[in-house]
């Protein structure tokens, strides 16, 4: 499986019937340098559309929505003390939770990765 995106940005790499969420490389370069993220609690259920996290720059607060919906099964801990994960790895080490997906179909509306390159680049003309 690929990742998909969403138009606000987030991404969802799903294996099996668990997602994995994080923010995009492109929304962490708007953000400028994260200070902080707050995270869901663990088997809490959320609804695609949900606010899923929250992430505080030097610039701004902002809000992370679920792409999915489900549990909250794991939580990334490691953004409790280097934040900064999300702007070094947004893909890897920079995701927020992982989410056992109770509707596999709804990561059909997302972007792949070529649909959703092409909808940022139209973003910075």
């Amino acid at each position: 499986m690929s990742y998909r995106y969403t138009e606000d940005h987030e991404w969802v790499l799903l294996e099996d019937d668990v997602a994995t969420i994080g923010i995009s490389d492109y929304a962490q370069g708007q953000l400028g340098d994260v200070v902080y993220v707050e995270v869901p609690e663990v088997g809490s259920d959320i609804s695609k559309g949900d606010e899923l996290a929250v992430v505080e720059s030097v610039k701004a607060a902002s809000e992370v929505y679920s792409p999915v919906s489900g549990e909250v099964i794991e939580v990334n801990e490691d953004l409790d003390g280097s934040p900064t994960l999300v702007n070094e790895a947004p893909l890897e080490g920079g995701w927020f939770a992982k989410v056992k997906v109770t509707d596999s179909t709804e990561i059909d509306d997302l972007m792949d990765e070529e649909t959703y390159k092409s909808y940022v680049e139209g973003l910075d003309e």
